[in-house]
């Protein structure tokens, strides 16, 4: 079987998993391409992605956009889905500024 560079970064990234994932619960929307939007909580947040909640199946590839409350949507692209949870690859790796203003925010389950 032969692999495209991009199919390897994707199989590499999965497995070295190498942004430091942050468990922590965020309401949030969810919305696949062509698709209407859902409310989702996310389960774990890094810099290069994220999973949450979603009882609907996003398959492998699709692109959803993730809208933290008080944020812009954020592209991104499934890479898994897995009995009720997705995990997807933000389109652009999230500033660290970003992400900690993130974290110090909903840091306890709740805005600060």
């Amino acid at each position: 079987m032969v692999h495209t560079q991009q199919q390897n970064y994707e199989n590499a990234a999965q497995e070295d998993r190498s942004a430091h994932r942050i468990k922590i619960s965020i309401p949030a929307a969810l919305r696949a391409s062509g698709a209407k939007g859902f409310q989702t909580a996310v389960r774990d947040l890094s810099l290069s992605g994220f999973s949450a909640t979603s009882m609907t199946r996003l398959h492998p590839g699709t692109y959803c956009w993730l809208t933290l409350p008080g944020m812009e949507s954020l592209a991104a692209k499934v890479v898994w889905w897995d009995n009720g949870l997705v995990g997807a690859a933000f389109e652009s790796l999230l500033s660290p500024i970003v992400l900690e203003n993130i974290l110090t925010r909903w840091r306890g389950n709740g805005p600060v």
